[in-house]
């Protein structure tokens, strides 16, 4: 708590604003990343800062749907119900659709995977194993790298970017 602390996170209010809470959750997961935070301290670290109406959701939703508390709350579990009450589902269905147009474009591969990363987010169930992730990544790279991998069976995504990054 003290090392989440010290890296002053943004508190979110709830207000209804999409791209807010886009940046507070790409915020948090920045802060996650670099104090090291592990899967099952995420979402009591990211709930201790929620305000006002976003504090009132979640104590509600504890209420409600996880016993006050009693039953765990996997971080994925979490990011989807925040996102669906404070992301509107035509904000997540046009990013759903740039994961689906996705190229490396002008992009260094270490960019595309970044984007790749980012917008995954928005469509799990598109690539619902490592083996599609990692095909999906392939087929987006430019078409001289992507001819290049196209031809191996890659079974990870991280198999993939280290193969494009050679």
């Amino acid at each position: 708590m003290e090392r989440f602390k010290r890296m002053a996170p943004p508190s979110l209010k709830g207000e209804s604003q999409p791209l807010l809470a886009e940046s507070w959750m790409k915020e948090i997961e920045k802060i996650f990343r670099a104090i090291r935070c592990s899967e099952e301290n995420k979402v009591s670290l990211a709930t201790y800062i929620l305000q006002e109406r976003a504090d009132v959701w979640w104590a509600s939703l504890l209420r409600t749907r996880f016993e006050d508390g009693a039953i765990e709350v996997a971080w994925d579990e979490f990011v989807r119900l925040f996102r669906a009450k404070f992301v509107p589902e035509h904000i997540q269905d046009k990013m759903e659709q740039k994961f689906l147009t996705l190229t490396q474009g002008s992009m260094t591969v270490l960019e595309y995977k970044a984007r790749f990363a980012e917008l995954f987010k928005y469509a799990p169930h598109i690539v619902a194993d490592e083996r599609r992730k990692a095909k999906k990544f392939v087929m987006g790279l430019k078409p001289s790298l992507r001819s290049r991998l196209v031809a191996f069976d890659h079974c990870t995504l991280d198999e993939a970017l280290s193969m494009a990054c050679r």
